[in-house]
């Protein structure tokens, strides 16, 4: 039987527009209505995935930072588990050629939280981001931002580029965690440096455990790279339609795509009509 449920935001939640289909809000009260938990499973910043979670339930728990943080949907934090300052500052120095778009990411009430060396408001890649984080985000030299430790370095770009930064990082992989996080169609990359130990899953199991709650419990939705602990951890892994080919190609069941409230159709089957 699900008892908790964690469900990755961008390209499951929500649909290609970026908005939360009506189906899947209504599957995710019915199921709390119902006694099971829900949490999101997110890369984004608390601040950054309010505009989405206030649309749902006052239970939900927020999974955030790739599993570098949870946090009550009020605010209130549960885990936090931060990057070593020396860590991050050896990262900045072995990549160098990245310091255009890389970032670093603080756990801190307002601004600041997000600082760049320099922000070109109009980069096609990344002017959105920059516009809706726009009171949260300073500039300076990243070294000198490391005045307390970071939740997260992050690096943005094309995906090939991500995907050889990330095959790099991940050689040292023990003095931190790395996560990717890949949207072909847009040629847009993310890759995350956070605290050794730190992921979905590993948020999602302590989650778990803390509330009782076996893997046998647990049903986890995901479309990308940073989901596959979670998946992997959950008894009952679901697979977005939309989903990068690594995670269908794992045999996991796959349900409708993020254009077709694929949260819904999976909470309905495994959730609100009993199946098994």
């Amino acid at each position: 039987m699900i008892r908790l449920i964690a469900i990755d935001i961008d390209g499951t939640l929500l649909d290609p527009h970026g908005q939360i289909p009506a189906p899947n809000r209504d599957a995710i009260a019915r199921a709390m209505d119902a006694g099971v938990g829900v949490a999101l499973a997110t890369g984004r910043r608390y601040d950054f995935a309010r505009s989405i979670f206030e649309q749902l339930p006052a239970g939900v728990t927020l999974i955030l930072s790739n599993g570098a943080v949870v946090k009550t949907r009020a605010g209130e934090t549960i885990v936090r588990h931060l990057l070593p300052r020396d860590v991050a500052r050896d990262v900045l120095r072995r990549t160098p050629q990245h310091r255009g778009t890389t970032a670093v990411l603080f756990d801190r009430p307002r601004a600041g939280q997000i600082v760049y060396e320099t922000v070109d408001w109009d980069h096609p890649l990344h002017r959105a981001f920059f516009r809706a984080n726009r009171e949260f985000i300073a500039t300076m030299p990243l070294e000198e931002a490391l005045t307390e430790d970071p939740l997260q370095v992050m690096f943005t770009g094309p995906c090939a580029a991500m995907r050889q930064l990330y095959d790099e990082l991940a050689a040292e992989e023990g003095r931190y965690a790395v996560t990717l996080t890949e949207y072909e169609y847009r040629d847009f990359s993310l890759v995350d440096i956070i605290r050794a130990g730190c992921s979905k899953g590993s948020a999602l199991r302590e989650l778990a455990e803390s509330r009782g709650i076996g893997a046998e419990d647990v049903m986890a939705i995901g479309d990308n790279l940073n989901d596959l602990s979670m998946l992997e951890f959950a008894g009952r892994p679901i697979v977005m339609g939309n989903a990068v080919p690594e995670l269908l190609e794992r045999g996991w069941h796959v349900t409708r795509g993020n254009d077709d409230a694929g949260v819904a159709a999976a909470i309905e089957t495994f959730v609100l009509r009993g199946a098994s």
